[in-house]
């Protein structure tokens, strides 16, 4: 398939061209979803990356927010917002008891190790994993958790160490 090939499915299938050059659908409409829901919201400040230095991604802050700390045990719904201008994704780690959110040890990849997650949102316009969620669209997963903490992150290569995730506690 050849590029203009990419770009024309993209414009007959309702996409726009999103500020990374990928294709980007800004109106995303996600499902009514199950449970609680908690809203994460992926930016990044400081225009696009640009390359690696000491292993670290150059370009500005990036930032994950959710719009709740706590939920109940049980089906919780993540609703994700890329307001960036990069693709990010979000993934559900459990959080052991004695260690603190943004405090995982980082690879030679820039990234996290995943082992034991509990689920993630990186599909664009769409449910569960894919290849991250473009500029301005949503993605969303719905996972049954159970009484602990939870590290919310992206973990996208340099994306982690540059601030995206945050803690939930489910009771």
């Amino acid at each position: 398939m050849t590029a203009l090939s990419v770009v024309v499915i993209g414009v007959v299938g309702g996409a726009t061209a999103g500020g990374n050059g990928f294709a980007s659908r800004q109106n995303c409409a996600a499902p009514d979803l199950p449970g609680p829901v908690v809203n994460v919201s992926l930016t990044n400040m400081g225009g696009p990356m640009m390359g690696q230095r000491n292993g670290i991604m150059n370009g500005g802050a990036m930032r994950l927010t959710a719009d709740r700390a706590t939920v109940p045990r049980g089906t919780v719904s993540f609703l994700v917002t890329n307001g960036g201008n990069i693709s990010h994704e979000l993934v559900v780690l459990p959080l052991p008891s004695d260690q603190v959110a943004g405090t995982r040890p980082i690879g030679g990849d820039a990234k996290i190790d995943e082992a034991g997650s509990v689920g993630e949102a990186s599909n664009t316009c769409a449910q569960g994993a894919g290849q991250g969620i473009v500029s301005g669209s949503s993605g969303w997963v719905t996972l049954t958790l159970a009484p602990g903490r939870y590290e919310l992150l992206c973990n996208l290569p340099g994306h982690y160490a540059a601030g995206m995730y945050t803690q939930l506690t489910v009771s």
